[in-house]
């Protein structure tokens, strides 16, 4: 039996049919295009599930549920999409809504929670009986598993690690608050302490890497500045190492997970990451003296992530 994955997102529908074992069998995307309403973007999402099950060669009688990984606040239990501000989504019963294209199950979650899900079940974090998967993106995104179940809280909001604070009275977050973890260690984060630090030297190869043009500037740029042997970048690639670091302590101390998986776009970085982090979070944790020690990864499932893990939810 096979199950179908998808992931919906603000520019694009996912959708994958997956096997047992996670693997995906085909996949392929559309445009959410999500002004037209919410009955026009899952009509298209119910279009193409139908499109893959044929491209797999498959009957819907060989598919046993259906999972949709979303941004915003699920309600589990009645497959409904609380709010979302990005898709301009509030209360969308999804499952009534695919019931009406599919005689199938229907689940739903959050998509952090879902790409989560995915890293524990066959990917970074596989095998483990607790697990964290922290996104660095546009924002921060996390997600909780433990024995192999999401942890989202008794109102299924939980586990938003992007906005515990970590500079109190900091920077300015988009959900209203000050110092949130999201507004130091995201790429959207990383990206403004580079203009910044940027505007401050303006012998900096930030200049260079960017080709002169603030405006060009992304996660990747100050690390190809470093790299050009530039002190000012080394520095605010240091201090954002720093940030993650502090909130990944603080990950530690509550949930003592056995697996950290990171991932986004960053992670590109490898062990230039990966190195000082295992560092900092050795240095700083209330159990390093403990064994054994949870173990900070990057993540492997990738972009396939919100398919997979909402190919895998379940009740």
């Amino acid at each position: 039996m096979y199950s179908i994955g998808i992931d919906l997102g603000g520019t694009a529908i996912k959708a994958g049919i997956v096997d047992e074992y996670g693997k995906i069998i085909v996949k392929d995307k559309v445009p959410t295009k999500s002004e037209r309403g919410y009955e026009a973007v899952l009509k298209d999402m119910a279009d193409l599930c139908k499109k893959l099950i044929i491209k797999a060669g498959i009957g819907e009688n060989e598919i046993c549920r259906i999972g949709v990984g979303c941004p915003g606040t699920p309600d589990k239990t009645n497959g409904i999409l609380i709010y979302n501000n990005n898709l301009g989504m509030r209360n969308v019963n999804i499952r009534k809504e695919l019931q009406k294209y599919f005689d199938l199950p229907v689940y739903i979650d959050n998509d952090a929670n879902v790409a989560a899900l995915a890293e524990s079940v066959c990917g970074a974090s596989k095998g483990t009986y607790c697990s964290v998967t922290i996104t660095l993106g546009t924002g921060v995104g996390s997600g909780v598993v433990i024995d192999n179940k999401v942890y989202s809280g008794f109102n299924f909001a939980a586990v938003e690690l992007g906005h515990h604070t970590l500079v109190m009275d900091g920077e300015p977050c988009t959900c209203g608050r000050n110092g949130c973890y999201e507004a130091y260690a995201s790429a959207t984060a990383l990206i403004s302490q580079t203009k910044r630090a940027a505007l401050l030297n303006k012998e900096s190869k930030i200049w260079q890497a960017c080709g002169n043009n603030l405006d060009n500037i992304s996660a990747r740029t100050p690390f190809e500045a470093e790299r050009m042997g530039d002190k000012t970048a080394k520095d605010v690639c240091d201090t954002y190492i720093k940030y993650i670091g502090e909130g990944l302590v603080n990950i530690i101390n509550i949930f003592q997970p056995e697996v950290i998986a990171i991932g986004g776009g960053v992670c590109n970085e490898g062990e230039r990451l990966l190195h000082p982090l295992k560092d900092y979070i050795q240095k700083y944790k209330y159990t390093r003296e403990e064994t054994p020690s949870s173990t900070l990864v990057i993540a492997q499932m990738g972009n396939d992530a919100g398919v997979v893990g909402a190919a895998m939810l379940t009740e």
